[in-house]
């Protein structure tokens, strides 16, 4: 029986990404950093994912650098996109390029499209001490979607809270948002307030979601009037949510 080129390459790939995780915990001399971590970005526009290397990768001669990118979809194997630094794999579509040398390599995807959301590892080669080494970075996370204002929950301070503390919590429940970068923010009868917020989650169905905690004294709460959650995104229009004190039991 005949194999296809195309089963052969992903045979090769998921052996390499094999190999490079039963290095992982031996290499040691090699390090590897992404940029940033998650990404989310709009259908058409161009993203960058950043991979930096602690030395410089090997090459036998110039423009080859051993520098490799990867794209994995949930559920499915790591797919070669780029090799030596700036090469497409075949079927790798034109809109994705890499350039860099040395140290410092990026990955550009020129109008990106819904399905390229999903993880980006590049994978890089050195030849320390005349061994193999072969490194991947921990990923940067690409979303794709359109902007989406998330839906506002505020929740009062709790009724056992007041009785037995001195403090007054309030939280703020942005869910199903998109892109990542819109932010929370209080105000207490007109006045801004310091707040915490939780770090963004992804739901399946690739909206995000998180909260704002705001902490005032008990005293301060029986004085109130209304407290206020606004989130914001640039060009977009503000989502608010007021609570008034006398519309809760506590």
């Amino acid at each position: 029986m005949t194999t296809e080129p195309t089963t052969t390459m992903t045979f090769i790939t998921i052996f390499i990404w094999t190999l490079v995780l039963f290095f992982k915990e031996s290499r040691g001399q090699v390090t590897v950093t992404q940029t940033p971590a998650v990404e989310a970005v709009l259908p058409g526009q161009t993203v960058s994912l950043k991979c930096k290397t602690s030395s410089d990768v090997a090459g036998i001669v110039i423009n080859n650098d051993y520098l490799a990118w990867y794209q994995q979809k949930p559920g499915g194997a790591p797919e070669l996109l780029i090799y030596l630094a700036n090469r497409l794999q075949s079927g790798t579509p034109t809109r994705f390029s890499g350039s860099g040398s040395g140290s410092d390599f990026t990955l550009t995807i020129n109008g990106v499209q819904t399905e390229d959301a999903g993880d980006y590892y590049c994978q890089s080669e050195h030849y320390p001490n005349s061994v193999w080494v072969w490194t991947f970075g921990s990923g940067t996370r690409l979303d794709v979607g359109s902007n989406t204002a998330p839906t506002l929950t505020i929740l009062p301070p709790s009724s056992e809270e007041l009785s037995s503390t001195t403090t007054a919590t309030l939280m703020c429940l942005a869910n199903k948002g998109f892109p990542s970068d819109w932010t929370l923010s209080w105000k207490v009868d007109g006045s801004n307030k310091n707040q915490k917020s939780s770090s963004k989650v992804l739901e399946k169905d690739g909206l995000y979601s998180w909260s704002s905690t705001l902490t005032i004294t008990a005293q301060e709460w029986t004085k109130v009037g209304e407290v206020t959650c606004e989130a914001q995104k640039s060009s977009q229009t503000p989502v608010i949510k007021t609570l008034r004190r006398d519309d809760c039991s506590g």
